[in-house]
């Protein structure tokens, strides 16, 4: 996805203005496996998805619980490093090899100050990513694991084929055995 449909799909910017903008973007190729954003540090940069699959997990007891996928015009960002300037809580890894455009967040702070439209264009990037955690949150709470399966296969059918379903099923909050009912329930 072409950096321009991923600023626009945010919020559109004056032709200039983002022009302007995306002199402070860089593209870069980051392999499978790569980790981009570590939990305990402060992460001062933030992506897009251009091309590939990342996944956001978190350790529990030991174990990764991953909560998280983003995909080709999602955004990659560790909110509290950005919101707060503090730690995150947040590993994020490449689960394919991967083309990205990045930004680093102190550049687009300074951006913000001296530009309406991409201060506008930021407090959308907020409200979206907001509107996205909310709704995670939802269904983790109130729906059935089953529930939210198929909600997967819905809206994001593209996963099962890219996503190992170790991390589906960590994602759903399942086991893999429980995860592999529930799938020969759907055939």
């Amino acid at each position: 996805m072409h950096i321009d449909q991923i600023l626009d799909t945010i919020f559109p910017l004056p032709e200039a203005v983002k022009t302007s903008f995306k002199t402070y973007i860089r593209e870069e190729r980051i392999e499978k496996d790569k980790i981009l954003l570590r939990a305990d540090r402060i992460e001062r940069k933030m992506y897009f998805v251009k091309k590939g699959i990342v996944r956001a997990y978190s350790f529990v007891e030991d174990k990764e619980i991953t909560f998280w996928f983003g995909k080709e015009g999602d955004t990659v960002i560790s909110m509290r490093s950005y919101v707060e300037n503090e730690k995150g809580y947040e590993t994020i890894e490449m689960l394919e090899d991967g083309e990205l455009y990045s930004i680093n967040t102190a550049d687009l702070q300074e951006l913000y100050k001296s530009n309406i439209h991409i201060a506008n264009w930021g407090r959308k990037l907020i409200e979206s990513e907001l509107i996205k955690t909310e709704k995670r949150l939802i269904s983790q709470l109130f729906q059935t694991a089953t529930e939210r399966y198929k909600e997967l296969l819905t809206d994001t059918p593209h996963l099962l084929q890219r996503v190992s379903l170790g991390h589906i099923a960590s994602y759903l909050g399942i086991s893999q055995v429980s995860l592999s009912r529930i799938r020969s329930d759907f055939k």
